[in-house]
């Protein structure tokens, strides 16, 4: 169920509806909200199809990729392949990732977050330390 905060900040695209599929790097999953998967999906159908890899890389991208929708009471079924490719057990944390939200096992995701709290100024130097910053 989703908490009545983050149902009012989705309110804009609740209507179009969601899709569900397995995280590329982790165990978790990504839920897309329509508009974003529309926006992935034309880039990746850019790719040329007779190119072993692209074709190897679109199959395992969309492989159990469901459209799923949010119900009146707020309420999102996450489909039991997907379940268990997560390892949801009980509680589950959703947590923003810029234009998609990743559903997590709590205790997974706990364990991640953990795990890389203590490379992460490290991470965050290699990653953004060459950035211009506009003031």
């Amino acid at each position: 169920m989703l908490a009545s905060g983050l149902k009012k900040q989705l309110s804009p695209v609740l209507q179009e509806g969601f899709v569900i599929k397995r995280s590329v790097f982790q165990s978790c999953l990504e839920l897309y909200p329509m508009q974003e998967w529309n926006t992935m999906m034309s880039k990746i159908n850019k790719l040329n199809r007779f190119v072993k890899k692209n074709n190897d890389f679109i199959r395992r991208f969309t492989a159990g990729v469901k459209v799923i929708e949010v119900d009146a009471t707020g309420r999102v079924l996450i489909p039991k392949d997907l379940s268990l490719f997560a390892g949801i057990k009980k509680e589950v944390v959703l947590s923003s990732a810029v234009n998609i939200i990743e559903i997590w096992d709590k205790e997974k995701y706990e364990s991640v977050i953990e795990d890389s709290a203590l490379d992460f100024g490290d991470l965050a130097e290699e990653v953004m330390g060459n950035i211009e910053i506009d003031e």
